[in-house]
This record gives structure tokens, C-alpha cells and sequence, in this order.
């Protein structure tokens, strides 16, 4: 009789811990939340929200500890009884301001997304130069007059425009492909700062839904569904700086709702030369629940930008006194540019299991510039100014179909999806001008069709603590080329099918630790107009990339990352717009770590900090002649938030980038520099004074630099040196918004 009473007394407590909890978490306006963290702190088990917001959580015994966690949202904390295992558990989630506790480390592949957003919330982002800035280890600089994309640097790469870094906004692509300006060339400025929600980001190849572009990572913009409330904001500040910012809500229902926001920026610059810079940005989104569990938005914006500007002068001219800092060699440089978009996202919950999530979109966006970056050196009369044009039509889709499954072991969850990115670039041309009026000789000149179809099956197989992420995606390319420039018709096309296998390995044996390695391989395409002049040669130089790391969270306060990684790539081979040439680099390597650090020290003091450091060499150069020019070995970015100390809020940044290899042969060095920004804010009633700060210690540093072959005019002979952009001084402006 004992055994058998033995053997009962085990198996009925294998079945209490074996038992099962389902429930569903809403919000107080009782609308479903996805991709809430639910974790059983007694067992460790954890799951999180569908869709509809239901979730089943195994082995739970009486007595123990759930954890209901989201961003944005109050935790909620519940006892196993015995009622949890025979009906379902309904939570319903309290809004709150953004904070570290929330972050539950759990096997995601992508758990840095979740610290971003803390960043955000704490630090949000006051102009568009600062929209990059929020990706950890990520630096820019802009070189012509504020009208013109940023250069991105991002794990040793001097990324240009946007050659080896993915961007996108409500998953509409911001690279331009085979660009009058240069490869991948991304324009972030028709994105309105106080419109994003969120920002999704991932270094290296390792997301099958990631394809072109996607070798140093990628960065995904979301916009705001709806607006808390309507604003007006006002800034002014030195060098006749303006900008005006309008948020207003136009519709709040039940099922639908819709906002619009505008800005206006004007902005003369430190230069003796006035930038005379102007933008405009318009844009409205309206989203709308439709019947079967479907929710769809439909976005619309406009940009408008022109400008002048001093470009990037040289050493010596300054050195000799012949300008100063702020000065300028050619200062009919400039240009304009303009983009329309629409957006159209729609998601569909065919089961709790089951999504279907569909992207569409269209832009038409047109672009001049004018630059002059060697001076004289070609034309000692009329001088080197060039200019670089086009009018392009982009269209496209994606459509991916996810699904969770459970087996015995594991639970499985797959994405698998598809799309189509066509470009349509009319009279894309770099030309020879004169004093921006004048045009001497086109360099290039023609039409531009290029078309990648793809797609990809992402899965994730989830063995609790333990998952593993296998990924294919598939790319076709074609690439044609119309040349006017040639005596008889000359249209000439290319095709290449790319293949990118992933596999990521995640784990987390608690909430508080996990441990990563993710291995992948990725691609950046080269310009039509250098794939047909090849004969379809290095048509899409390949990446191969390698991550290992951690995430833990020390205590609810603080978490630490941190990540070795590797990227190797068989060619840098680029088009180089400003000169209308073909340089193949060759092959590169380059090894790394990555360090940050997440503190909140009170429920009003956050600090933040990231630190990057990067071996890059092309490998097949002698020693000593093998550096990458102008790719960052040591990086960082960080700062401190404050908020709700009474009604004042504000922060404190640092962004530092150290010395620099400027040439192959490091005989010309980029320097460095460190910069900190202010910002303080007041709120009274519905006002919100503030007053921001830019260089708060007037630093003397240069925003961008090239190792650059000029002549001034009456020079004899070239000399090649750096030609910078100078930052901005120690600049400060004004805000004043109301809330209504």
C-alpha cells in the first residue's frame, strides 16, 4: 500500500506543477496588447501575448509569482491560486511613463529594441539630426548646408549616405538605389521628429527580413498611431534659426482616429555665406479598425528643401588665413530636393495564432545638388563644380504570413513573406556647372529601372530558456540602364539572384541574463549604371557577419550589453558620384565590441552610454597601407535625463569620435572630437518652456572630413589634405509649445 500511496503523492505533484495558466491583456479601453512579457518567477517559464493578447503559461504550481511586464505599461504582479488553472486570467494594464523595471531579458532576438525605447521615452528627440543619433553606436555628420543626407558612421564604416546601412519608416525603404549621389543615399528629413513612436533597430546581416543594404545593420522608424493631445511649438535661436512644429489630432472614435502634423525650419548657419536653408514637412495618418479583426493606416507626407551652402574647404586655406573656419572657397554650392510618400499598412488576425501583415507604398521624389570638392584642379578657368540630378518614382509591397505552433518539445513560430521594390529614375546626371547656372559638360546622363523582387521564411523554434533562429531569404535583381550620352541607343540590363541564410542562437536562463550568437550573411548592391559597365560583375558584393554576446540586467535599474563581432566583405566596390568613377576597394575585415550601459538611478535620473571599438583593414593591401579611410575605431555616445523634478525636465549628451585613419596609409589623419549638448524644460499648466543648447562648450571640431586632391585658384600645383565641414559653434534657441 505505501508504494502505491508513494507513487500518487508523486504523480499528483507532478500534475500540480505541470499545470497550465491561460489569459488575455487588454488596456483599460479594453483594446488587446501583443508581445506582453509573461514570466513565472518561481519556475522561470515565460511566454508573451499573441495578437489578440492571450497567452498560456506551463508549469505553474499554487503560490507562485507571475509577472505581467510591457513598455509603457505598470507591471502587474499575481499569485498562482487554485482558480488560475481552471478559468482564464483577464489583466487589464494600467499606462505608465517608460522605465528599466518593465524590461524583462527573455530569448528575443532582438531585446535591445526594448532599451531604445527607454532612450527615447527619457531622451526624446528634439531635431532631425538627432533621429540616427538614437541608435546605440551610431554617429553622423552633415556637409552640405543642412539640406543634404547625413554620413553615417556605424561599426567601423564610414557608411556615406547610407551604402551599408538599411533604413525604413513604417516599412517604406529610405535608401535610394543607383542615386545621382552615391549608392543607398538615405534623406531621414521628411520624417518629422516628434511623429516617431519607436525606433526598431539590428547591427549586422542577421534578419531575413532585412535585405539590401543590410550589412552593418538596419534602423526601422514607427510613427505615432494617434496623438495624446495637440501641439504648437515655436523655436528660435542664433544664426537666424526657426522652426514651428504643428501636431493636431483630427479624429478620435472608438475604431479610428487620425492626426496631422507640419513643421517649418529655416536656419542661415555660422558661415559667412548664409545657407539661406529652408524645409517644410507635411504629413497625415489616419488608422481605422475594420470588421474581422483587421486594423489598417493609411500615411501621406511631403517635403520641401533648398539651400546654399560653403561645402568642405581645405587645411590650408585656412591655415594661411586666406578664410577662416566658417569660410568659403565656392559658396554657390547647394541645392534642393523634395519627396512625397504614401503609405498603406494593413494587418490582419486570422487566429490568435495566425497574422497576416501587408506593406504598400509609393514616393516620388525629385533631387539637385551642386557641389565643388577639388576647387580648381580640373578647371583652372571656370573651376570644378559639379552637379548631380534626378527625378525618380518608387513603388513597392510586402505581404508575410506569421503562425505560432506548439509541439511536445518546443513551440515554433515562422514568418514566411514576399515583395516587389521597383525604382524609376528619369534623367539621373552628374554634369560639369558654372556658378549653378551654367551647365559645361554632362558627365552622365540617362535613365535608370531597377527592380528586386524577393523573399524570406524566418523561423524561431522556442525550447523555454533556449531558441533557435534559422532564416533564408531570397533576392533577385535587375538592373537596367539607358544611356543618352552615346551616339546610337544604348540600354543595356543585368540579373543576379542573391541568397542569405541566417542562424541566431539565443538564451535565457533567467530575467535577468541572456546570452546571444547570431552568425549571417547579407549584401549591398552597386549602382545600375556601374553593374552594366562591369557586365554584371560584382553586382552584389557579399557580407559575412558574426555576433557574440550578452544582456543583463544587473538589477531593475541597471542593465549592461555587450558584443563581439565580426563582418567580412568580399568587395567595397562602389559608385562614386562625385567623379563619375568605379572604385573597387577590395576585400575587408573588420572585428569589434560593443558596450552599453542602462542606469536608473532615481524615477527621475536616467543615464546612458555606449562605447564601440572597431579593428577595420582591407586584406588585401601590404601592412601599413591597409587602413579603411575615415572608418571610426573608437566611438561613444551617452548622456544623463532628468524629468519630473518638479515641473523641470532636460538632459545632458556626449557624442565622441576618435582620431582617425584619413588614407590608406594613415599619413593623413582625421581628428577627432568631443561634443556635449543641454536641454532644459519647464512645463506650466499646458505650456512647455524649454531652451536647448547645441556644443554647450563651444568646442572648436570638424563635423565631416575627407582626404581630398584641390588646387586654389593660382595654386601651381595640387595638394591632397583634409577638407572639412566645421561643427557648429556653441549655438542655443529657444522653445515655447502648448499642449491642447
Amino acid at each position: 500500500m505505501k508504494p502505491i500511496f508513494l507513487w500518487v503523492t508523486l504523480l499528483s505533484g507532478v500534475v500540480t506543477y505541470a499545470q497550465t495558466i491561460t489569459g488575455k491583456v487588454v488596456t483599460q479601453t479594453n483594446s488587446p496588447v501583443e508581445n506582453v512579457a509573461v514570466f513565472n518567477k518561481n519556475s522561470g517559464e515565460h511566454t508573451h501575448t499573441d495578437a489578440s493578447g492571450a497567452f498560456t503559461l506551463q508549469n505553474n504550481t499554487e503560490n507562485d509569482e507571475i509577472y505581467i511586464s510591457h513598455l509603457g505599461f505598470e507591471t502587474v504582479i499575481f499569485p498562482v491560486t487554485s482558480e488560475s488553472f481552471s478559468s482564464e486570467t483577464n489583466i487589464v494594464l494600467k499606462e505608465s511613463s517608460v522605465s528599466l523595471q518593465q524590461i524583462v531579458i527573455s530569448p528575443e532576438v532582438n531585446t535591445l529594441n526594448q532599451i531604445t525605447d527607454v532612450d527615447l521615452e527619457t531622451d526624446p528627440v528634439k531635431s532631425s539630426q538627432e533621429i540616427l543619433r538614437k541608435v546605440p553606436g551610431l554617429i553622423i555628420g552633415q556637409h552640405a548646408g543642412g539640406g543634404k543626407a547625413e554620413q553615417i558612421f556605424l561599426r567601423g564604416f564610414d557608411i556615406d549616405h547610407g551604402t551599408d546601412i538599411s533604413l525604413s519608416v513604417d516599412g517604406m525603404p529610405v535608401n535610394m538605389v543607383s542615386h545621382a549621389h552615391g549608392q543607398g543615399y538615405s534623406d531621414l528629413h521628411f520624417l518629422i521628429p516628434e511623429t516617431i513612436e519607436n525606433i526598431e533597430f539590428g547591427k549586422g546581416p542577421y534578419y531575413a527580413k532585412e535585405g539590401d543594404f543590410t550589412t552593418a545593420g538596419y534602423v526601422n522608424f514607427k510613427t505615432k498611431n494617434k496623438l495624446d493631445n495637440s501641439s504648437i511649438s515655436v523655436e528660435y535661436g542664433d544664426f537666424n534659426s526657426f522652426r514651428t512644429v504643428g501636431m493636431f489630432k483630427v479624429l478620435e472614435t472608438e475604431k479610428s482616429n487620425a492626426y496631422i502634423a507640419a513643421t517649418l525650419n529655416t536656419f542661415d548657419g555660422p558661415y559667412d555665406s548664409p545657407q539661406n536653408f529652408n524645409r517644410y514637412n507635411v504629413m497625415g495618418k489616419f488608422n481605422f479598425k475594420l470588421p474581422g479583426d483587421q486594423h489598417m493606416s493609411i500615411s501621406a507626407s511631403h517635403f520641401q528643401s533648398k539651400w546654399d551652402a560653403s561645402g568642405q574647404i581645405p587645411q590650408r586655406a585656412v591655415d594661411s588665413g586666406l578664410i577662416d573656419r566658417f569660410g568659403a572657397i565656392d559658396d554657390t554650392e547647394g541645392g534642393n530636393t523634395s519627396r512625397s510618400n504614401l503609405i498603406i499598412n494593413h494587418t490582419k488576425i486570422l487566429s490568435p495564432t495566425q497574422k497576416l501583415k501587408s506593406t504598400a507604398y509609393a514616393t516620388h521624389y525629385d533631387f539637385e545638388l551642386y557641389s565643388n570638392f577639388t576647387f580648381f584642379l580640373e578647371d583652372p578657368v571656370n573651376g570644378d563644380q559639379i552637379m548631380q540630378q534626378e527625378d525618380r518614382n518608387l513603388f513597392g509591397f510586402e505581404t508575410a504570413y506569421s503562425e505560432k505552433l506548439k509541439a511536445n518539445a518546443f513551440d515554433f513560430e515562422y514568418t514566411a513573406g514576399g515583395g516587389v521594390r521597383y525604382d524609376d529614375v528619369n534623367d539621373v546626371q552628374l554634369s560639369r556647372t558654372k556658378n549653378r547656372d551654367e551647365i559645361l559638360e554632362r558627365l552622365a546622363f540617362g535613365n535608370v529601372d531597377q527592380m528586386n523582387a524577393f523573399g524570406f521564411v524566418n523561423t524561431e523554434f522556442d525550447f523555454g530558456d533556449f531558441k533557435i533562429n534559422p532564416a533564408l531569404r531570397l533576392d533577385y535583381f535587375k538592373f537596367d540602364y539607358e544611356n543618352f550620352l552615346t551616339e546610337t541607343y544604348d540600354n543595356k540590363s543585368e540579373s543576379k539572384v542573391f541568397a542569405s541564410p541566417k542562424l541566431n542562437f539565443v538564451y535565457s536562463p533567467n530575467r535577468q541574463l541572456q546570452l546571444f550568437a547570431k552568425t549571417g550573411i547579407g549584401f549591398h548592391s552597386n549602382d545600375s549604371r556601374v553593374v552594366v559597365a562591369n557586365s554584371g560583375e560584382d553586382i552584389l558584393p557579399t557580407a559575412y557577419g558574426a555576433d557574440l554576446g550578452a544582456i543583463y540586467k544587473v538589477t531593475d535599474n541597471l542593465i549592461l550589453n555587450t558584443a563581439l563581432w565580426s563582418l567580412f566583405l568580399d568587395q567595397e566596390f562602389v559608385y562614386v558620384g562625385d567623379a563619375a568613377i568605379v572604385e573597387p576597394s577590395g576585400k575587408t575585415r573588420r572585428l569589434g565590441v560593443d558596450f552599453g550601459a542602462r542606469y536608473e538611478a532615481t524615477d527621475w535620473l536616467y543615464f546612458f552610454s555606449d562605447i564601440n571599438y572597431t579593428y577595420a583593414r582591407s586584406t588585401e593591401a601590404p601592412e601599413g597601407e591597409d587602413y579603411i579611410p575615415l572608418a571610426p575605431d573608437l566611438t561613444s555616445t551617452g548622456g544623463v535625463a532628468f524629468e519630473n523634478i518638479g515641473d523641470f525636465s532636460g538632459g545632458l549628451n556626449y557624442r565622441y569620435i576618435k582620431d582617425r585613419a584619413a588614407n590608406e596609409d594613415n599619413s593623413i589623419v582625421a581628428e577627432g572630437y568631443f561634443v556635449t549638448d543641454f536641454n532644459i524644460n519647464y512645463t506650466y499648466k499646458n505650456f512647455v518652456f524649454g531652451v536647448i543648447i547645441e556644443n554647450l562648450l563651444d568646442t572648436e571640431w570638424n563635423e565631416t572630413q575627407f582626404a581630398t586632391e584641390s588646387r586654389l585658384f593660382n595654386e601651381a600645383e595640387p595638394v591632397e589634405e583634409i577638407h572639412f565641414t566645421p561643427g557648429t559653434p556653441f549655438f542655443i534657441r529657444g522653445k515655447v509649445t502648448v499642449n491642447f
